[in-house]
């Protein structure tokens, strides 16, 4: 189980592909074994996804065809 001292306390690492522009970002956090842990940057203590590692792969591919319209 997962609190929420431990998505605050994690390092997150923003994504190359986002510029200095303030734009669409998300950040990871490393370190969680067998899970992804994405957030977006610009609400840091708002929600945070979590992806099972083996279903990385299918998420990105998800998100690039648009397959989460927002």
């Amino acid at each position: 189980m997962t609190n929420s001292h431990e998505f605050n306390s994690a390092t997150w690492i923003k994504s190359s592909y986002s510029g200095d522009n303030g734009g669409n970002c998300i950040e990871v956090a490393p370190g969680f074994p067998g899970v992804v842990r994405v957030r977006d940057s610009k609400d840091p203590l708002g929600p945070v996804v979590v992806i099972p590692a083996h279903g990385w792969s299918s998420f990105v591919a998800a998100v690039k065809s648009g397959g989460f319209p927002f």
